[in-house]
């Protein structure tokens, strides 16, 4: 039976590059993971071998450290902008250029004036911390003409310790779970929002600001809405960052319900009165779903797992 070519990439995956920026005796991090794929006219290489349209992925791995150096990282999505341009631009056989990045937080380490001293400085501004909340996640897809950019962050782990319920819910002969009227809500949120600059026509959002914010509205809404489903405050959060943020059209989360179970203490004569808990780290409830502005048609894949 004749066989035809599909869809196919390539690329050098998990370029782990770190950005200093020498600001005098003041250092700036970034810390990125960048995955480069292309597609194109790609054919002749599947078919015979012949890699003459191919870019080899080595050379994509030595651009992102020498863009690094030229263009500096001002945002994951302004770096990943710079490198799908170039790799659509300069190389006629590439039609689509598709850049993922994972951004690791750095927070400076706040030192002591005695250990200041030492090292004949009032303050140290070149000692960090990596952050061990959430990790910054980008992909910039570009195909000559059009731009779509989503941004979001995964691993952030949040939790009430109240305001939460869950009643009122199915039964059937399989039903346990109790109702609960006060109960810990936790989860690991997966976020990825999707901005509607597609032009290079069109004024470009300021990255870095957009992501503080939505990341600020998010925690907001998780915060302040008393929440008796945690579907009800994965609709509140997203709400929240379309209605705050005009550069954003689509969000889509995923919210593993981090159970935690009231401990059971009556054997040993103890009441426990919501203070003492079992964390369940699997099985869990997964919530997911996608908020839109009104009117704006889905584009964020509902499998979220390679994005």
């Amino acid at each position: 039976m004749p066989t035809i070519l599909g869809q196919n990439q390539y690329g050098k995956a998990e370029n782990r590059v770190v950005k200093i920026t020498r600001d005098g005796d003041t250092h700036h991090i970034k810390d990125l993971n960048v995955s480069v794929a292309l597609s194109g006219d790609m054919g002749d290489v599947h078919y015979s071998g012949s890699n003459a349209n191919v870019l080899p992925t080595d050379t994509t791995k030595n651009t992102v450290y020498a863009f690094a150096k030229e263009h500096g990282i001002e945002s994951a999505e302004q770096f990943g902008i710079h490198l799908a341009r170039h790799f659509v631009s300069s190389q006629e056989p590439i039609h689509r250029a598709r850049i993922r990045i994972e951004e690791y937080s750095w927070e400076r380490i706040a030192t002591s004036d005695g250990n200041s001293r030492f090292i004949g400085a009032d303050e140290v501004k070149h000692s960090f911390v990596r952050k061990g909340q959430e990790t910054r996640v980008s992909q910039i897809t570009y195909d000559g003409e059009n731009w779509e950019v989503i941004s979001g962050l995964k691993d952030l782990t949040v939790m009430n310790s109240t305001n939460s319920e869950f009643w009122g819910y199915v039964k059937d002969k399989y039903t346990t779970l109790k109702e609960a009227y006060d109960r810990i809500l936790a989860t690991d949120v997966s976020a990825r929002w999707r901005y509607n600059w597609t032009s290079d026509e069109q004024r470009m959002p300021n990255w870095e600001k957009s992501y503080e914010q939505a990341r600020k509205h998010m925690l907001h809404a998780f915060a302040e809405t008393y929440s008796l489903s945690l579907q009800q405050t994965l609709y509140q959060m997203g709400s929240r960052i379309i209605n705050s943020r005009s550069e954003i059209d689509e969000i889509r989360f995923s919210l593993p319900n981090n159970h935690h179970f009231l401990v059971d203490l009556e054997p040993f004569g103890l009441k426990n009165d919501n203070e003492v808990y079992f964390a369940a780290d699997r099985p869990y409830g997964l919530i997911e779903a996608t908020v839109l502005r009104d009117g704006v048609e889905p584009k964020i894949p509902v499998d979220m797992t390679n994005l």
